[in-house]
């Protein structure tokens, strides 16, 4: 074979191991580059000329091989490691990296690329975006924090600016209730003075106008005009209840002014009671002791904490002046006021939807005593229940005779918030299995927990190895606000490396599967971390080594050759 073939073999050794020296080069330039994956060459030989072909052996001889030479060499591929580079913890929220396999799904200019470069910040959108400025894809989730999986989408997170609050749907009651204490006897019997129509010429009813009514005693002067403004200052168990107001108008009856004391006061009239004991509400009696009278009857529910007190300045209208008297007196069975029994009272917060602060009031009275178990009956009252009045519910707790709580009902109330703008009605259920009945010197109930919150501000969020985001408010609350996309190829080392750390699908890697971190086959996300790059320095020392020596090597062949050819030229001197 000619000496220029040799040029040409040799030519093709310095060609190879320039291309491996460049590979190398790429290589240690990015041994610190986030999630860089290195190369390595694969060198082929190239094609064989054959001299002599190979012959078979016979019976008188033996035969012979193949007698090639080859013509140097080429690079065959250069191949992608996506073996995993080490992960170092940053501490920043918004650092990433995939402990597995997969990549992470951006988005730019409509074109969808891949990466292991978790290296992402929230832009001046709150939108999580590559260190290029890629959008990150992944699951949007909706208000209940539910994952919307299906179509990829920008990820958000608004910190600072997203605001949420909740209605409270469960509160834990805790405490001991007194198994020693009395049973519940009776309860607050409050009667006006007796009422009459203007000039007592007639006895009053329910729908008799309030502007037609006047006190027995000065039958001529009425006790209420049109545009009357009353204020109501009850007191309930000692305790000063919220003020109400009640506008007469033209049309006001008796009945009106009934109800409204009855729902202020927060008599439960549904309330069931025992033989004997007066049965609540507020409703006008015709058994006044004067000619042509009536008066306002208010019975309250059983127990201490139940107990009313009214007076001549519970009702005032405008002009600071009452136009109604109250005394202790007995109910249309003639039985008498005497409120009595164990009783505790508590109050708590609750939240609706629009994070308004609701106040409940729970009272729970020793209804009855029995060899197997007490009942206690309980009374929940709301000020802020806006259709009604303040009576939202009533159950009993029945207790086993070691004094744990053995049946409950009507422990779900709800408190109507019409007119608010909120949700309505808040659905609450009051949860007494923290409380107990033993004897004590007196009865204890609070809240514990509820569930409800206030508003508040995204301040920060984390991403679990599942990629789903976790939002943490300012009031407590957390709630799912995503999940990061990661996408699995069949063939990565068949991406298309289009520089800046970003992949993308080519007919050789196969198509994306897009799934989520920790399911088919992909790896988990290590949040607040980043992987490094997975340049073994010094298998590339190594390397530049052999492919220097390689390179030297194949340029001493080139100037042999040229050596021979020029003794060749001078051999006819």
């Amino acid at each position: 074979m000619a000496l220029t073939s040799t040029l040409y073999t040799g030519l093709s050794g310095l060609d190879v191991n320039q291309t491996w020296l460049n590979a190398i080069g790429n290589n240690i330039a990015n041994v610190n580059t986030v999630a860089f994956k290195s190369s390595r060459t694969l060198i082929k030989p190239e094609f064989y000329v054959t001299d002599v072909s190979a012959s078979a052996p016979t019976p008188d001889f033996g035969g012979t091989n193949p007698s090639q030479l080859g013509l140097g060499a080429n690079v065959n591929e250069i191949q992608k490691n996506f073996s995993p580079g080490a992960i170092q913890t940053t501490g920043v929220d918004t650092d990433m990296a995939i402990d597995g396999a997969g990549f992470f799904v951006v988005k730019s200019g409509g074109n969808q690329q891949y990466t292991r470069d978790g290296s992402f910040t929230l832009n001046d959108s709150n939108q999580l975006v590559s260190s290029g400025g890629a959008f990150v894809q992944g699951y949007g989730a909706d208000a209940q924090g539910n994952v919307l999986s299906g179509q990829l989408k920008n990820i958000t997170i608004p910190v600072g600016t997203d605001t949420i609050a909740k209605a409270t749907d469960n509160a834990s009651m805790q405490g001991n209730l007194d198994a020693g204490g009395s049973t519940a006897a009776g309860a607050s019997v409050v009667d006006s003075q007796d009422l009459t129509v203007v000039g007592g010429a007639a006895t009053p009813t329910g729908a008799t106008l309030l502007t037609n009514v006047a006190s027995t005693s000065n039958s001529a002067t009425p006790l209420f005009a049109a545009g009357d403004v009353l204020t109501l200052n009850g007191i309930k168990g000692g305790r000063n209840l919220p003020t109400a107001t009640f506008n007469v108008t033209a049309a006001s009856t008796l009945t009106d002014l009934a109800n409204f004391y009855q729902q202020n006061l927060g008599i439960d009239a549904t309330a069931p009671v025992s033989a004997g004991i007066p049965v609540p509400g507020v409703t006008v009696q015709t058994d006044g002791s004067a000619v042509n009278s009536v008066k306002f009857t208010v019975v309250g529910n059983i127990g201490n904490d139940n107990a009313l007190s009214l007076n001549s300045a519970s009702l005032t209208n405008q002009t600071n002046t009452s136009p109604l008297s109250f005394a202790a007196g007995t109910d249309g069975a003639g039985i008498a006021s005497d409120p009595s029994g164990e009783s505790v009272h508590t109050s708590l917060v609750a939240y609706d939807a629009l994070g308004t602060p609701v106040t409940v009031d729970v009272t729970a009275v020793l209804q009855s005593k029995a060899d197997t178990g007490n009942t206690w009956q309980f009374f929940v009252t709301s000020p802020d229940n806006t259709v009604g009045g303040e009576v939202v519910g009533n159950g009993t707790m029945t207790f086993d005779p070691t004094g744990k709580l053995s049946t409950i009902t009507g422990n779900t109330v709800t408190i109507n918030r019409n007119g608010t703008g909120a949700t309505t009605p808040i659905t609450m259920t009051l949860d007494f299995s923290g409380m107990t009945q033993l004897t004590d010197s007196s009865s204890s109930m609070v809240m514990t927990q509820q569930d409800g919150s206030p508003i508040g501000t995204l301040n920060s969020f984390s991403v679990g190895t599942n990629g789903i985001i976790t939002g943490a408010y300012s009031n407590g609350l957390t709630r799912t606000l995503g999940q990061v996309a990661v996408a699995n190829f069949s063939n990565p080392e068949g991406l298309d490396d289009k520089g800046g750390n970003m992949f993308q699908a080519s007919a050789s890697s196969g198509v994306p599967v897009l799934t989520t971190p920790l399911s088919l086959g992909t790896g988990g996300i290590r949040a607040g971390s980043l992987e490094l790059s997975n340049v073994d320095i010094s298998q590339e020392f190594t390397n530049m080594i052999n492919a220097s020596t390689g390179f030297s090597a194949a340029s001493r062949v080139i100037t042999t050759s040229n050596q021979l050819i020029q003794d060749l030229l001078n051999s006819n001197r």
